[in-house]
């Protein structure tokens, strides 16, 4: 049974009508709304303010309200203790999402009436050189700062060394970010229940130029050649640290990280075919 919802925000977009339905769906069933403290205080709501930490503790469910950005925050917030995660889009069409706020009293009742599944998601982690682990739902990218040299990677394969890149970036992406930014460098579509990831150069300037796919028992390891650049490491989009020509990361899968909610409404191929604008297979005469 849900008895305590959290609830995590787009920093800009309305959520009022969505907030509301749910703070009225869990008033009817004594059931608890928290909120983030810098996020709720924002909105005339009823929802409970708390920390972080405590939201996590707290909640058999987390709801995230925005767009994909808003999803990978909250499934990386619900790791810790593997807590479900619906996604509700916000505007624009959200790939991670399961439903919009149109379709939240249905998903509401579907979750009063246990018709949904809970779907496993595979993260990426590597550990930086500063000492501090990192956590990635789509992927953990290593880019070339404008301005500076281009990104020049050595890829080892369980302490194998495999292929050398030159590009502009090297992605590590899990099959969830397999139509993110691996999808814009040329990498394959993966269903998310695929349990690998990918390394894939981003405008690759080297011969080799193919993406690697591996399992999720494999461990890989990216070294900066001494003619790289500076490259900023980036998790899920956002900028973590920097390395320099000499260092090195090692990037390994975590299986079932994250979990988030499904309610059968529509496949995964079905957002793909949306989001990407796959037109369909070409008429042979």
């Amino acid at each position: 049974m849900v008895k305590t919802v959290g609830l995590v925000l787009h920093p800009k977009r309305d959520s009022k009508e969505a907030i509301d339905t749910i703070v009225e769906w869990a008033r009817a069933r004594d059931v608890t709304v928290l909120g983030l403290r810098d996020e709720v205080g924002r909105i005339d709501c009823s929802a409970v303010a708390v920390d972080p930490a405590d939201l996590v503790d707290r909640a058999d469910l987390l709801v995230s309200l925005g767009g994909d950005g808003t999803m990978l925050r909250t499934m990386r917030l619900g790791a810790a203790r593997s807590t479900p995660v619906l996604g509700v889009n916000l505007g624009k069409l959200g790939f991670l999402a399961e439903i919009d706020v149109s379709e939240l009293p249905p998903a509401l009742s579907a979750i009063d009436n246990h018709h949904f599944t809970v779907e496993p998601r595979m993260a990426v982690k590597a550990k930086l050189p500063d000492g501090e682990t990192v956590t990635a739902f789509n992927d953990i990218a290593l880019a070339r700062i404008p301005g500076d040299r281009l990104s020049a990677v050595s890829i080892s394969v369980e302490g194998h060394p495999f292929v050398r890149y030159a590009s502009d970036a090297v992605i590590v992406a899990t099959s969830t970010g397999s139509t993110a930014y691996n999808f814009s460098a040329g990498g394959p579509i993966v269903s998310p229940l695929v349990e690998g990831f990918i390394v894939v150069p981003a405008a690759a300037h080297s011969s080799f130029n193919r993406a690697l796919v591996l399992s999720a028992d494999e461990q890989v390891s990216l070294e900066l050649l001494p003619t790289s650049g500076q490259l900023a490491i980036e998790v899920d989009g956002s900028v973590a640290g920097r390395l320099s020509p000499g260092d090195h990361i090692a990037v390994s899968a975590v299986r079932a990280a994250g979990r988030v909610v499904r309610l059968g409404g529509t496949t995964f191929y079905e957002r793909a075919r949306r989001k990407l604008r796959v037109s369909g297979s070409a008429e042979v005469d």
